[in-house]
């Protein structure tokens, strides 16, 4: 699965050689069994192990990055993930260029995708996200959320 606008075709190279040394640790056998915490690949690509409970969407915000382009991969569990075009929505918390995040107001109408286990989801600074949305219920969710400097 892979969702982009055409704008951004020439903008990003989502096969040069920081995505495919991504993809390539997303081959791992292992990804259910790793610890949380951080994994660095490479001085630009770092992946972050999570596991947490999903949320109710009221709880969820939606956020983007200016630096780091996300590559989200549930390796166990579910989760919706909502999809909002930054330039659309409206800042509650400005940019923290310690954090490399921004959070936004919901807007009245956007998109998600069914996040399943071995699904992941490139998400570029143009895209605001709002991961770890519940399926139902609240359920255990293992995620593999990998940082690509831009």
């Amino acid at each position: 699965m892979f969702a982009s606008n055409i704008l951004f075709v020439e903008k990003y190279d989502y096969m040069n050689e920081k995505f495919k040394l991504a993809y390539e640790f997303l081959r791992r056998d292992d990804l259910t069994e790793l610890p949380v915490g951080e994994i660095k690949l490479s001085p630009d690509v770092t992946v972050r192990v999570q596991e947490y409970t999903t949320k109710l969407p009221e709880e969820a915000k939606f956020e983007s990055h200016n630096k780091m382009i996300d590559i989200q991969y549930v390796a166990s569990g579910q989760e919706f993930f909502g999809l909002a075009r930054r330039e659309q929505l409206e800042t509650i918390v400005p940019y923290s260029d310690e954090k490399d995040i921004t959070f936004y107001r919901d807007p009245p109408v956007y998109g998600s995708v069914l996040l399943q286990a071995g699904d992941f989801i490139v998400v570029s600074p143009e895209d605001a996200h709002k991961p770890s949305c519940v399926v139902g219920t609240p359920a255990p969710v293992k995620k593999l959320l990998i940082k690509v400097r831009i």
